[in-house]
């Protein structure tokens, strides 16, 4: 197999910039696609995205562009488009892709359409790739100033992983290899819906001790899911399972956590995600887990107020209660 020295990365958002920042340190040569002109104007001007990820200097390398095709003809292609927008990003960019060119899933969450994984989304409207899935816990400030960050690269063999883990990861890019598709896509997915309840438990000022409780039980939720449908639970142990669980409901870095918290303190989900760019994937994951969830017949209470606050069908006050109110039972799995 051929060395990957070239990398494409399709979304300018902060983790799509984050992870151009990085193939580069690595000393790939990177071309990064942005939907918005104004976005590839700066970054090849100024070397900054003050949009999305304001604060951090880019590589003079980076190249920015508004044509898929420039990124189709790469060696690697990191897809970091939002979860709900990866499948549509990938039809438009099937027809101009190299057949069985790797292209690493970077989204973290489900489809809410149809509750579909994103390798389920990639094999329906990009088949021609070969899929890979990156995930684990990092923030993508974190990543782009070069800060230390471990995850994992889930690829269908270890060559691939290998190929991928040596082109686009470094000294303080760390990646871990895994065979694990379904493992490391779940985890990405959850950790987001789980990181909107212990932001409302942050909002509500319900202490410490709920806060702990919360993730812990929502860990019991992600692996009760997925084993059910697949996953192995040293990975949903691991660092794109429970590592990223714990960075992403332990900081209002978190667009989910700080989210979560927003809606805790009283402030109303449409004013929220109209103040923002950036998107919160927790917000349309949780629709589609509790589908999923309801159809394999998993409880998954926390998943479940989630996307009952988001979608209006309950008040905060009166999701937790409902959650305080379950019976008491064995702790168990």
């Amino acid at each position: 197999m051929t060395t990957i020295k070239t990398v494409g990365v399709i979304g300018a958002g902060a983790w799509g910039t984050a992870l151009a920042q990085t193939a580069r340190l690595a000393g790939c040569d990177v071309a990064l696609w942005a939907r918005e002109a104004e976005v590839a104007d700066e970054i090849n001007s100024a070397h900054r995205n003050s949009i999305f990820l304001p604060d951090v200097p880019l590589d003079p390398g980076i190249v920015a562009t508004n044509d898929l095709a420039e990124i189709a003809e790469r060696d690697a292609i990191l897809l970091v488009s939002p979860a709900q927008h990866a499948r549509e990003t990938a039809r438009v960019l099937a027809p101009l892709l190299v057949p069985g060119t790797p292209v690493v899933v970077c989204s973290k969450g489900l489809e809410q359409a149809t509750g579909k994984m994103m390798g389920d989304v990639l094999a329906e409207s990009l088949p021609a790739a070969t899929p890979a899935f990156l995930s684990g816990p990092s923030f993508a400030a974190d990543v782009a100033r070069g800060l230390p960050a471990a995850l994992t690269l889930a690829t269908p063999d270890a060559a691939l992983g290998q190929r991928l883990a040596e082109a686009i990861g470094y000294r303080n890019f760390r990646l871990y290899w895994s065979d694990d598709m379904i493992g490391v896509q779940l985890g990405g997915a959850l950790k987001n819906v789980l990181a909107i309840a212990a932001g409302i438990v942050g909002g509500k000022a319900l202490g410490a001790s709920a806060h702990a409780a919360l993730v812990t039980r929502g860990f019991a939720e992600m692996r009760r899911l997925g084993a059910v449908l697949g996953a192995r639970p040293e990975t949903l142990a691991g660092l794109s399972g429970l590592g990223d669980l714990v960075l992403t409901c332990g900081s209002p870095q978190s667009r989910n956590m700080s989210l979560g918290r927003a809606l805790g303190q009283g402030q109303k989900l449409d004013d929220v995600l109209g103040a923002r760019r950036s998107v919160a994937e927790g917000v349309y994951t949780a629709a589609a887990v509790v589908r999923v969830a309801g159809k394999q017949g998993i409880e998954m209470p926390i998943a479940s107020a989630v996307e009952a606050i988001v979608t209006g069908a309950l008040d905060v006050d009166t999701a937790i209660e409902t959650l305080l109110s379950r019976p008491f039972r064995s702790e168990g799995f």
